[in-house]
């Protein structure tokens, strides 16, 4: 049994190596190649544009692939969502499909923009934002650099964003979001059928999810007598409780756990200062929930 996976291919591409890689994945890919190739016999890659994902997903080409939410809405094809993975190019967040226009112009809302032109590479759902508002307008295919065609090529873009700063450098004002979007696993319903297919599926998900949860957390481990164990519970942040348990010498006990790596600056000298010993600070790869 074999899984064929698409992993997204552009802006997209090493933001996934680099998860795939953490959750203990390796995918190894060749400039001239659109097939990668991993330690796993049991899956096989194969480089596609996210914006092409679904659509050979869903007719079966792949057994599964990773692309944004926007091009699976976009492409209005039938597959199964298997998780969502929250991360993007620059960050961990979603990003936002929005509507934007030239800083000085005189549009507030999407009902000022009627009669106008729209350039945006996300066609169909652009369409259904305007039509839904009852906003007649021209919806037009742009192929790069959508935040340079207002106003002469376009009156307004719809364009996708992490932080606004490329709009912004472009003297443009965002005036609504059309669609917030994230990175999800998807798989073709044949695939999803088969229960082979569906568990390498699931555990190719729980094992992403888990590298993503280990990301900007570290363990701890510490030691600490009985007298001293509350104090010290007193001063951990912990994703539930603390793991407890016994030494050899039955007055101390030891105490792991897991926190956000930004807290430990502060943490660890109050872990201190509450009489913990041997506090070891370790780096995570996955966190499975």
């Amino acid at each position: 049994m074999k899984i064929r996976l698409g992993i997204p291919k552009g802006s997209l591409q090493e933001a996934t190596l680099q998860l795939f890689a953490q959750a203990g994945l390796v995918i190894h890919t060749n400039s001239r190649s659109y097939f990668a190739s991993t330690a796993d016999p049991e899956i096989e890659c194969m480089l596609i544009r996210a914006q092409e994902m679904a659509r050979y997903v869903e007719h079966g080409a792949l057994d599964a692939g990773l692309t944004g939410f926007d091009w699976v809405v976009e492409s209005g094809l039938e597959v199964m969502t298997v998780s969502d993975l929250i991360y993007a190019k620059q960050s961990r967040g979603k990003v936002r499909w929005v509507l934007a226009v030239p800083e000085n112009s005189a549009y507030e809302k999407a009902e000022d923009l009627r009669g106008k032109i729209i350039a945006t590479e996300l066609v169909n759902v652009t369409k259904n934002y305007f039509s839904s508002r009852g906003v007649d307008v021209g919806v037009e295919f742009s192929w790069g650099a959508t935040e340079v065609k207002p106003p002469m090529l376009a009156d307004a873009i719809v364009e996708v964003t992490e932080t606004g700063s490329s709009l912004r450098a472009n003297h443009l004002r965002i005036m609504d979001t059309v669609l917030e979007s994230n990175t999800q696993i998807i798989a073709n319903k044949s695939a999803w059928a088969d229960g082979a297919k569906r568990r390498k599926i699931e555990n190719l998900a729980l094992m992403l999810k888990g590298a993503m949860e280990a990301k900007d957390r570290v363990g701890l481990m510490l030691n600490v007598r009985k007298e001293d164990l509350e104090r010290v519970l007193g001063v951990l942040p912990a994703l539930k409780r603390p793991t407890i348990s016994t030494l050899s010498d039955p007055e101390w006990l030891a105490v792991n756990t897991v926190i956000d790596e930004s807290l430990a600056w502060d943490v660890i000298p109050r872990l201190k200062a509450a009489n913990a010993q041997g506090i070891v600070e370790y780096p995570l790869n996955k966190v499975v929930m």
